[in-house]
């Protein structure tokens, strides 16, 4: 090993390259390589595969990769940590120790327990833990709901004790996503339970690569700058001892990174200023970034505070049966054509009443294309099956000029809803089980309270501004947005000091819920991050119960930010010198 620790990521979500784990073993030297496949629909998708085969509930995908590449990973004594065990961690491990004997190869596995509350709930609620939902502040046995499963985001410090009793490969349930590097950080350099500002540190470098390739160019605002997006490598973050890193990537490999690509990393899917962890708070508003040479960035100055005594809890329940139609039209009298065949489509079905829940959307994709989007979910499976999409498809002939919808009449499909919760620190252990069938218990990290938030509507006067041009948003300013549960974020930065300045003043509350109307009658928090000159918003309730219930196009609030880029604005042109395009009209 270098006096740094060189971590490298080969998977964002359940369902990214398969090749990125051999790029990353093959295309330069690494110490530890990771994998992310736990994003919170991923739970909903594993409890389903293993209602199917009780032996599943892991991400296949891993073990495949397995199969692929870990002889290469031993002969380079690369240390493998991901969090693919999902909601069976025992059995992946199990199955990836018969790979390595059918291959004739010998690594220790060990696996991570700890995080599955569902054999616990009845107990818990008849303590008093109510299991409050984190936005509506319902309890969970008010809700009335049978959740299929609930796990807590576990922290570093089962990786460490992993990593400490010999293990070559551990597999992790639901940890949090920057644990998987904070974990081998703390046990390469020693670090204590109460290092806070280096294990935030290692966490801010655990977000800037937890998300793949989005860290070197991928999902970026100014994409047209990255060379070799047809194949981006993926990120490396070499820490410290002293929990600063370098986020990089291997020589040759496509891709940016650039004091851009890890500020638009650093604002997906955050909250306020403090970013909670398992096991630190890290203040993101302590992050310095700066160049560090080709491709090479240095993330340092992040301070850390206690860790929190409550953990989050991701509880998932099964709410009904949906089905959607969408019906394309085009030409003249959109909006007549719209509720035309609105009218008609529910007078067929007994009105909107007869469903637990109807939603309409119309979107306009052009001047003379719009595409109307009509959802309906129930408790009663046939009523939105084929009932409700044959009756939408009887139309065909019978309806506006030139009907016609993007899909035959489907049958219905069970929806997820998500449920966010809060724990007491105190009732949850984590225990690492060793390939021998040890079990060792993991010692916690010293807690505190929770501390306050407060967020800044903005309210800043502009000055100084003229002379401006009329212009998109997003021919200065970068975005990226994301989804926590109901909620949406939004984070924009600047890529000058100038240009934050002005976006500081500019981009308030009000003038975000001006830009992005849909937002109008939702609580917004905004929080100023002048360090990484960038502001983030938090928008409640803006994607309802969730990804997996959501009935928004982009219920995953994928796009919001690039959509909040398209809004014109009076921008100054002095800051359109910074801009991609200075000519863009």
């Amino acid at each position: 090993m270098t006096d740094a620790l060189r971590i490298a990521n080969c998977s964002g979500f359940y369902g990214d390259r398969f090749s990125a784990a051999r790029e990353m073993l093959e295309g330069g030297p690494i110490d530890v390589l990771t994998g992310e496949y736990l994003a919170e629909l991923t739970m909903l998708i594993l409890w389903k595969s293993r209602l199917k085969n009780p032996d599943a509930g892991y991400a296949t995908t891993f073990l495949r990769q397995m199969e692929d590449v870990v002889g290469l990973a031993i002969d380079r004594r690369v240390k493998i940590v991901v969090n693919a065990g999902g909601l069976n961690p025992a059995g992946l491990a199990t199955r990836l120790r018969e790979l390595l004997a059918r291959l004739g190869l010998r690594a220790t596995v060990a696996h991570i327990e700890g995080d599955d509350l569902m054999p616990r709930l009845f107990e818990l609620q008849a303590a008093g833990r109510e299991l409050r939902h984190l936005d509506t502040g319902r309890s969970l046995a008010e809700s009335g709901v049978e959740p299929v499963s609930a796990n807590v985001y576990l922290g570093a410090w089962g990786i460490v004790e992993a990593l400490k009793a010999g293990a070559d490969i551990v597999i992790c349930p639901r940890v949090t996503d920057a644990s998987l590097v904070v974990g081998p950080a703390a046990w390469r350099f020693g670090w204590a339970r109460d290092d806070w500002d280096r294990l935030a540190g290692a966490v801010v470098a655990g977000h800037v690569i937890e998300c793949g390739a989005q860290a070197t160019g991928g999902n970026y605002s100014f994409f047209s700058e990255v060379p070799g997006i047809t194949h981006l490598g993926f990120p490396i973050a070499e820490l410290r001892e002293d929990g600063s890193a370098v986020i990089t990537k291997h020589p040759g490999s496509g891709g940016l990174v650039s004091v851009g690509t890890v500020t638009a990393q650093l604002l997906y899917e955050i909250q306020g200023r403090r970013y909670l962890n398992a096991d630190v708070v890290a203040r993101f508003d302590t992050i310095n970034l700066s160049p560090d040479g080709p491709d090479r960035v240095l993330v340092s100055g992040v301070r850390g505070e206690p860790a929190p005594d409550t953990l989050k809890v991701s509880l998932n329940y099964i709410g009904g049966f949906r089905n959607t139609m969408t019906f394309v039209l085009t030409g003249l009298d959109i909006d007549a054509k719209a509720e035309l065949a609105r009218r008609q489509l529910f007078e067929s079905l007994g009105g909107e009443a007869a469903f637990d829940h109807v939603d309409v959307q119309l979107l306009r994709t052009s001047e003379a294309t719009a595409q109307l989007r009509v959802t309906v979910k129930d408790s009663d499976a046939k009523k939105v099956g084929r009932a409700f999409s044959n009756k939408a498809i009887e139309l065909a002939l019978a309806s506006y000029p030139g009907f016609f919808t993007t899909s035959p009449p489907e049958a219905e499909t069970t929806y997820g809803v998500y449920w966010p919760a809060l724990i007491p620190a105190e009732l949850v252990a984590q225990t690492v089980v060793l390939e021998d069938g040890r079990r060792l218990d993991v010692t916690e990290p010293p807690r505190r309270g929770g501390q306050a938030e407060d967020s800044d509507p903005g309210s800043g006067p502009l000055s100084d501004i003229e002379p401006t041009r009329r212009v998109p948003l997003g021919t200065a300013f970068g975005a990226r947005s994301g989804d926590k549960g109901g909620n949406a974020n939004v984070g924009v930065w600047a890529r000058s000091e100038d240009g934050y300045r002005w976006l500081e003043a500019f981009l308030t509350v009000n003038r975000l819920k001006e830009l992005l109307p849909e937002t109008s009658g939702l609580q917004v928090d905004r929080y100023s991050l002048p360090n990484i000159q960038s502001l983030n918003f938090v928008i409640a309730g803006l994607l309802g119960e969730g990804v997996a219930s959501s009935t928004r196009i982009d219920p995953q609030a994928k796009g919001l930010g690039e959509y909040l880029r398209s809004r014109m604005v009076d921008l100054p042109e002095a800051l359109l010198e910074d801009a991609p395009n200075p000519d863009v009209a």
